[in-house]
């Protein structure tokens, strides 16, 4: 497969795109995100890799059933389901936010299937207050899912970012209903891999924004310093989303990283 196409599941049709060729990299976006966030990786990273991308359940053009798991398992099984259709035995996994803790999730239960692990903006337990699940539930009920997630996404780029990525964002939130983000939230809330992370063997890469509000620098040092084969790196003038916010400085590093560890 190449290009942009429909992945059915037993549980869920699955928006899927794929670009380049080699060593397969699977990207994992984050809560209310959609795979377009990675969009600007692609151009550097295709040349060299096979790059996949994937709208999660309930998220962007992915199916939106209303009687199946919204939670971090659930995304996991997205994932495993997406390798399995395209044929990856194992690949470097990327993670944004949610999507982190869905990598990290996937890489302890399939250590086999993970060739690197690229964590970014995240967390192995506990996000920062706008994306606590008691305070994400109230602002859902006081103004609507759209606003809430419009809110959230406002509040996670750098000043310095262009405003017409920040409207961009803003527009690709809103792609993810209520009876989708509730359920996802509270999956996220629960979510905890502290003492698991020293099993986390396979090379890994945390990125962070040193502006980031949603997951501090302080969650990425924890996980640096827990995971034995880890790098860390904190982008200069970007907050939650540093491959969007200075995607050439984040792809530089990311190939930099692959060709350390040699994939």
């Amino acid at each position: 497969m190449s290009g942009n196409e429909m992945i059915k599941t037993s549980d869920v049709e699955l928006n899927v795109s794929v670009d380049g060729s080699g060593p397969p990299i699977v990207f994992v976006h984050g809560f209310t995100t959609t795979s377009n966030f990675w969009w600007h990786q692609i151009p550097d990273l295709a040349k060299r890799y096979r790059t996949v991308r994937f709208d999660l359940r309930g998220h962007g053009d992915s199916g939106k059933p209303r009687d199946i798991a919204y939670t971090i398992e659930g995304f996991g099984d997205d994932l495993r389901n997406v390798m399995d259709t395209l044929g990856i035995g194992a690949a470097a996994i990327v993670g944004l936010s949610m999507g982190g803790a869905v990598a990290m999730r996937f890489a302890l239960d399939h250590p086999g299937r993970v060739k690197a692990l690229g964590l970014v903006g995240t967390s192995a337990s506990g996000f920062g207050p706008m994306v606590q699940a008691r305070n994400v539930l109230a602002r859902i009920a006081e103004i609507g899912i759209e606003a809430a997630s419009e809110e959230v996404i406002v509040h996670s780029f750098d000043a310095t970012t262009d405003e017409v990525i920040v409207e961009w964002a803003r527009r690709e939130v809103v792609k993810t209903p209520r009876y989708v983000a509730e359920p996802a939230i509270r999956s996220l809330d629960d979510f905890d891999v502290q003492a698991d992370l020293p099993r986390l063997r396979m090379p890994t890469l945390v990125v962070v924004g040193e502006n980031d509000a949603i997951t501090p620098e302080s969650s990425s040092r924890l996980l640096h310093n827990a995971i034995p084969d880890s790098e860390l790196h904190v982008v200069p003038k970007a907050a939650h989303f540093p491959m969007l916010e200075r995607p050439h400085t984040f792809n530089q590093i990311a190939l930099q990283f692959l060709r350390r560890i040699g994939y």
